[in-house]
């Protein structure tokens, strides 16, 4: 069902108020990746993303530092299935995180399958994530 690599279309943030946000722009680019022993990861990242000056992450100033660390967002460990009141829900118990408050947790996905194109989907507070990929 969902083994193998899927490419971002999108991702999409909701509010209360019917405004939608798009956290690294339109034209985000990432990856998730499902392996058939259990295995995840998925990043996002801004598409105009700036090198670094000096070429080397430890030498860069702080500010390019800070930006990297703003435009990106990873994540990995495991995952499993479930249905949760009539709904089909993907678990990502979370081993590694570039955000090191996402290990340890469960990030809880609804699931919408339809071919090639993949959902997923999570209500936040007041704000619903959408994020949109394709095989």
């Amino acid at each position: 069902m969902l083994q193998g690599t899927w490419k971002l279309l999108g991702w999409e943030i909701e509010s209360e108020d019917g405004r939608v946000a798009h956290p690294f722009g339109p034209d985000a680019t990432g990856l998730i990746h499902y392996t058939a022993d259990g295995g995840m990861a998925a990043c996002i990242a801004r598409a105009d993303r700036p090198r670094w000056s000096t070429g080397n992450p430890r030498k860069a100033p702080e500010g390019e530092r800070l930006a990297a660390f703003e435009s990106y967002f990873h994540y990995a460990g495991t995952w499993r299935i479930e249905e949760r009141d009539g709904q089909t829900v993907v678990i990502h118990s979370v081993t590694h995180s570039l955000n090191p408050d996402f290990v340890g947790s469960e990030q809880v996905r609804n699931v919408d399958l339809q071919g090639d194109r993949l959902t997923l989907s999570a209500q936040e507070g007041p704000r619903h994530h959408r994020l949109r990929w394709r095989r």
